[in-house]
């Protein structure tokens, strides 16, 4: 992985010279941002970058892991990595020092600002940037993370039953992904029955499963700081209707949205592509959300995927494709997939099925 990282180091410093021409350094402290250019997972580090190479400063708790994690680094030791970093920078500096804006308090870039020579140049979003194109390795971890979930899936439909309640069966599902191989769970699970379904970001409950609830469950398991996210809607008994009605349109809408996610679309447009599936069909004020977002090291990340959405989609980024409807104190559908993005049409990372199955 050592040359992995100094191929993405290289890319990063390249980038920041697109953005700050005149840096001669860049102070990276944003974890996330860190692990992805070095490996290192610690939860206290901050990372020097020149065109000489990179300086590492971690604190004592992390000597060996940083070692095992990134032998090719340069160490210092100092719980204030990001004051220490300052200081050698303002001992050897031959020109101003780039810092991540989005990652540095106001009250920190003031710190750090009284130890450097020069102005301290601000830059946003130049690695998460270099981030959004995913490199061979993070796709193989993705998408093992993506199997992951689809198996846990598949191991506990069969036991979700009308009684269960809505944090029995997240439980269960959480448990069913650290024994196929997760690291943890990519972010609190999501299971929303009945007229929770219709809150996007429900926080299960003790409410029991009813016959003839819609049972929506968004999930996924994370494998070496990488992520699955994936969302199936359920019901539990005979489907009504109505439910089967939104349950097509979300289904269209999915389809949509992933035959639009190529390689050079403009962002907005492939939000559009299955927002106008949902609003032909009348259901306009009842999707609120964007289509989806970028997944990798963080669970949303670069490129996002709204109407406000500016910029192409890029071959190579990881992408959610997840439209909904919700139609408050009745319930709601959402399908979510994770698609590779390609010139020709993207590759789904989830398997599970789409159509509307009967539970309990």
């Amino acid at each position: 992985m050592n040359d992995v990282h100094e191929t993405r180091r290289q890319a990063v410093w390249w980038a920041l010279l697109g953005q700050a021409p005149e840096a001669a350094g860049f102070l990276v402290t944003s974890l996330v941002n860190i692990r992805y250019l070095t490996g290192f997972s610690g939860s206290n580090a901050a990372l020097l970058l020149q065109p000489s190479g990179a300086l590492l400063c971690t604190d004592g708790r992390y000597v060996i892991q940083a070692g095992e994690q990134c032998p090719d680094l340069r160490l210092i030791v100092d719980r204030a990595s990001a004051s220490a970093l300052c200081r050698v920078w303002g001992a050897t500096a031959v020109g101003p020092l780039a810092v991540e804006s989005d990652h540095v308090s106001v009250a920190a870039l003031r710190g750090l600002q009284g130890m450097l020579a020069e102005v301290a140049l601000e830059v946003s979003g130049v690695v998460e940037g270099c981030r959004a194109i995913k490199d061979d390795h993070e796709i193989a971890q993705i998408e093992r993370a993506c199997s992951i979930s689809d198996l846990a899936l598949h191991d506990i439909l069969a036991s979700v039953h009308v009684g269960d309640s809505e944090r029995q069966i997240a439980r269960r599902l959480e448990a069913a992904m650290y024994h196929r191989g997760a690291d943890e769970v990519s972010f609190a699970t999501i299971i929303a029955a009945g007229p929770h379904s219709a809150k996007p970001h429900h926080e299960p409950t003790d409410r029991p499963i009813e016959r003839g609830d819609l049972l929506l469950m968004d999930f996924g398991a994370a494998v070496s700081g990488y992520h699955a996210d994936m969302t199936r809607t359920f019901v539990v008994g005979e489907p009504t209707g109505w439910q089967r009605e939104i349950h097509g349109v979300v289904a269209h809408a999915h389809r949509a949205g992933c035959a639009a996610a190529q390689a050079g679309t403009p962002l907005a447009e492939v939000d559009g592509a299955a927002r106008s599936v949902v609003a032909e069909a009348g259901f306009a004020t009842c999707f609120d959300h964007g289509l989806g977002h970028g997944v990798g090291l963080q669970i949303h990340e670069a490129p996002f995927l709204n109407p406000r959405s500016e910029g192409r989609l890029p071959a190579g980024s990881t992408v959610t494709v997840e439209p909904g409807i919700y139609l408050p104190g009745r319930g709601g559908v959402r399908i979510e997939d994770i698609v590779v993005v390609s010139e020709g049409r993207s590759r789904p990372l989830t398997s599970s099925g789409r159509d509307l199955m009967v539970l309990g």
